[in-house]
């Protein structure tokens, strides 16, 4: 029998200041398996690597490199390094073990057979994704934050910029509520649907592409009891009057994936719209911002 060759891998790196850093993290997870980031102490700089199919998403890459230099103001070098790829992906599951979070929940990878060691909402997601494994302090800080705001049983609930759909999924399995889901990236709305179904809350979780509040899909089960905004601190702001007309009086936001440095410059941009902080979650370099809009 020949013996099947490992797909080439290659590793994709940059460094950039802190305030470039999630610009460029998400420029880097659109077109790599797995994204991780460490910080230089001496300079403060944080460097950036993905590991990626060699020749596989290069125009995604491209595309989404230009759009972090337009957005942060920052252009970076990007560096290229062969990675071996035979056990990498064993290394990859070795990095990814069930994972505690809050007091309820539990992530774990596809690749895990044994049975879950706790009493815990499960939510199981494959470990070669980059994003939204549970990993990153902005999906952690989400799902601490979902535990309290679950006191309140909210009932309409929306995931914006649902990446791999683990907090629609965390939503529909602690609140058997149905949840809407949207994300402008067509691969992102096939893996949430895949997840959804994979953690049986297929039929409550409708996954659709969609263009943020400019869609229907999106504006139609308003006004919101819960909406999650995991994406980033700019977006976030232009967002916020939006987020203040659709959600419920008395509704409350999660809003992730900005640094702790920029937790200020995203909440005033919701308390110019009428919403109050209610939490402050750091986790790391990240920060989630519980938010509530009064009535």
């Amino acid at each position: 029998m020949a013996r099947r060759q490992a797909t080439p891998l290659e590793t994709v790196a940059l460094t950039v200041p802190e305030d470039a850093l999630e610009a460029y993290e998400a420029a880097l997870n659109s077109a790599c398996d797995t994204v991780g980031f460490f910080r230089d102490n001496v300079t403060g700089d944080w460097r950036v690597e993905g590991v990626k199919r060699v020749g596989e998403n290069e125009s995604e890459l491209a595309a989404a490199l230009m759009l972090a230099e337009l957005v942060s103001g920052v252009s970076a070098e990007l560096e290229r390094s062969s990675t071996e790829a035979e056990g990498w992906l064993a290394r990859t599951y070795a990095s990814f073990p069930e994972q505690p979070i809050g007091k309820r929940f539990a992530v774990r990878g596809t690749h895990l057979k044994d049975t879950p060691t706790t009493n815990r909402v499960t939510l199981t997601l494959d470990a070669g994704l980059a994003f939204g494994s549970g990993e990153h302090g902005s999906t952690r800080g989400c799902i601490v934050a979902l535990e309290q705001v679950a006191l309140r049983k909210p009932r309409r609930i929306l995931d914006l910029g649902t990446g791999s759909g683990i907090l629609a999924i965390a939503a529909a399995k602690l609140l058997r509520r149905s949840v809407r889901a949207s994300d402008i990236e067509p691969w992102s709305v096939k893996v949430a649907r895949r997840n959804a179904v994979q953690n049986g809350v297929g039929s409550r979780i409708r996954a659709k592409l969609a263009d943020g509040w400019h869609h229907p899909f999106v504006r139609g089960g308003a006004p919101y009891d819960l909406v999650f905004g995991n994406i980033l601190a700019r977006p976030l702001c232009a967002m916020a009057k939006d987020l203040s007309v659709h959600l419920a009086p008395g509704g409350t936001a999660i809003l992730a994936g900005l640094l702790g440095t920029q937790a200020r410059m995203v909440l005033s941009a919701h308390r110019r719209r009428g919403l109050v902080l209610e939490r402050m979650l750091p986790q790391g370099p990240w920060t989630t911002l519980v938010v509530r809009k009064k009535g």
